[in-house]
C-alpha cells in the first residue's frame, strides 16, 4: 500500500484514517480538502483543480482522503488501495455535528487555513448530502470501483471497530517487517 485513497461520507473518519495510517506507514498524507479549498470558502476553479490533483497523484507515495466525484475516476486509477469508510449515516451526523462545535469557527486541521466551520445554509446542505448518501452517493462510487484493476484492492471498513481491527493488524504487520 503506497497510493492509498480513502472515500466515505462526510464524518465517515476518513481524515482521522488518513493521518492515522500516514504514521503507521510512513506515507505523505493529502487532505483533498485543504487543496481544494482557499481562504473563505473560496473553490479551487475546476480545471486548476484537476491539475492540482494530476500532479498530486503522479507522486510515488501518498494517502489521500476526500470524494470530490470530479476527480475521483483519475484518482481511482492512480491508486494501489481504496478504502471506503461505509459508516452508517447516524456515526456520520453525530461526527460532522460534534466537530462543528469542536472547531466552532476555526478551521479544522485537515481542512484549509481561513475555512473555519459554520453553521450556515451551507452548512445544512452538508448534513442533508450526508443522509443522502447512502442511497445517492454509494452506488457510483461501487459501480466505479467495480471497474478497478485486479491488482488494486478495495477494503470496506462498515464500523468503528472494523477500523480499529484493520489499524491494529496493520500496526502488527508493519512492526513484523521492521
Amino acid at each position: 500500500m503506497k497510493r492509498i485513497l480513502i472515500l466515505g461520507s462526510g464524518g465517515a473518519g476518513k481524515s482521522t484514517l488518513a493521518r492515522e495510517l500516514g504514521t503507521i506507514l510512513d506515507l505523505p498524507i493529502l487532505h483533498l480538502d485543504q487543496l481544494f479549498w482557499h481562504s473563505g470558502w473560496v473553490e479551487t476553479p475546476r480545471e486548476q483543480w484537476i491539475k492540482k490533483v494530476q500532479a498530486k497523484i503522479e507522486k510515488p507515495e501518498w494517502i489521500m482522503d476526500g470524494n470530490y466525484s470530479n476527480t475521483l475516476d483519475i484518482r481511482l486509477a492512480a491508486c494501489d488501495t481504496v478504502i471506503f469508510l461505509n459508516m452508517s449515516r447516524w456515526i456520520c451526523l453525530r461526527r460532522v455535528l460534534r466537530r462543528s462545535f469542536q472547531y466552532r469557527r476555526k478551521a479544522r486541521p485537515d481542512m484549509a487555513e481561513g475555512c473555519p466551520e459554520k453553521l450556515d445554509i451551507e452548512y445544512f446542505k452538508f448534513l442533508k448530502w450526508i443522509w443522502n448518501y447512502p442511497k445517492e452517493n454509494l452506488p457510483g462510487i461501487l459501480k466505479m470501483c467495480e471497474g478497478l484493476k485486479p491488482s488494486q484492492r478495495v477494503i470496506v471498513l462498515s464500523s468503528p471497530h472494523q477500523v480499529e481491527v484493520f489499524l491494529e493488524v496493520l500496526k502488527a504487520s508493519t512492526a513484523r517487517r521492521s
